[in-house]
């Protein structure tokens, strides 16, 4: 298996305002391996979702690398890019607004297939026969195929969604969100065909959600992120087993518990969220966090690995984490 199937290096994303740059995505660095999932998870607006566009190019990023399959894709053309397109795919959150509604299910499928000139309209036979296999891969009854995204549900609809992203054939996806915006029974539902895909298919994701349990159950590594900064990094089993930074803390204990018998024992976070507008040197939770001193606000704090492949962007995890024995 090669290691090095995605590496995004230092990777920055900043969007100029009247009051400064905007750094949503600030010098990440990290790599998936194929076949397996990175789960990124955050509270909103910390920069999952610009993150994963930058990785596809959907945002030019502002400095950085993203190597696929060896190959720096961002010194890509526009021509390279639109054949990169086949083997790198986005799965939207909202499966109503990314689809157009102009469009029948079999259109919306058999678009993508068209722009990449994989087929002609001429081809009606045989795109036809195509668009009723990913119908048939991704679980969507064949008397769908002449429907409307506004006479679907949602769990319909991400299932367009998907067979849209799959229609290319793709290595690698970016799931943002896929199931967010659903009802939980179906959210069941889709994250499990999604990992049957997986399996089946061979793909590697990129998981973006807030929701820890998700990617609990659907990840094999997880980032962390906090406005625009990767705070932790590590195997799943890893972060939920032993949570090294303050802030990963604090999401782990909102998680909620189904037994009412079980005392919760909630982090509630208090301070101030600091500004991602030309955000000043140090820690940026460092506002939030009962552990901050002087020492955390003076510079930036690099990434380092405290254990074993678990990385954490905190210069006082070990001795938090040695006071309170976890």
């Amino acid at each position: 298996m090669d290691k090095k199937f995605l590496e995004v290096k230092n990777l920055k994303k900043y969007f100029p305002t009247s009051m400064g740059e905007l750094h949503a995505v600030d010098d990440v660095t990290f790599s998936i391996a194929k076949g397996e999932t990175l789960g990124v998870v955050g509270e909103s607006g910390c920069g999952k979702s610009t993150l994963g566009r930058a990785v596809l190019r959907l945002n030019d990023p502002t400095a950085g690398e993203v190597i696929f399959n060896g190959e720096n894709i961002l010194q890509y053309n526009k021509a390279q890019m639109k054949e990169l397109k086949k083997d790198m795919q986005l799965i939207f959150q909202d499966p109503f607004s990314s689809l157009n509604p102009r469009m029948t299910v079999s259109q919306a499928i058999a678009f993508p297939l068209l722009i990449q000139g994989l087929y002609k309209k001429k081809d009606k036979e045989a795109l036809n026969k195509k668009v009723e296999e990913m119908m048939e891969l991704v679980g969507l009854a064949q008397r769908f195929v002449n429907s409307y995204p506004h006479e679907l549900d949602g769990g319909r609809r991400q299932r367009i969604g998907i067979a849209r992203a799959l229609s290319l054939n793709p290595q690698f996806i970016v799931c943002d969100e896929p199931v967010s915006a659903l009802d939980v029974s179906i959210q069941a539902q889709i994250l499990n065909l999604m990992q049957d895909l997986q399996k089946e298919m061979g793909l590697t994701y990129m998981f973006i959600t807030h929701d820890l349990s998700v990617v609990k159950h659907l990840a094999n590594k997880i980032m962390v992120m906090y406005l625009g900064k990767m705070v932790e990094y590590c195997d799943v089993k890893q972060l939920f087993a032993k949570p090294l930074h303050p802030y990963t803390k604090a999401l782990l204990s909102a998680i909620p518990i189904p037994d009412p018998d079980i005392q919760m024992d909630r982090i509630i976070l208090k301070g101030e969220i600091s500004s991602p507008i030309e955000p000043k040197p140090g820690c940026r939770f460092a506002g939030r966090c009962v552990y901050a001193t002087e020492a955390c606000r003076g510079e930036d704090i690099p990434l380092t690995e405290e254990e074993p492949g678990h990385f954490v962007s905190c210069i006082r995890s070990r001795e938090i984490n040695d006071r309170v024995g976890c």
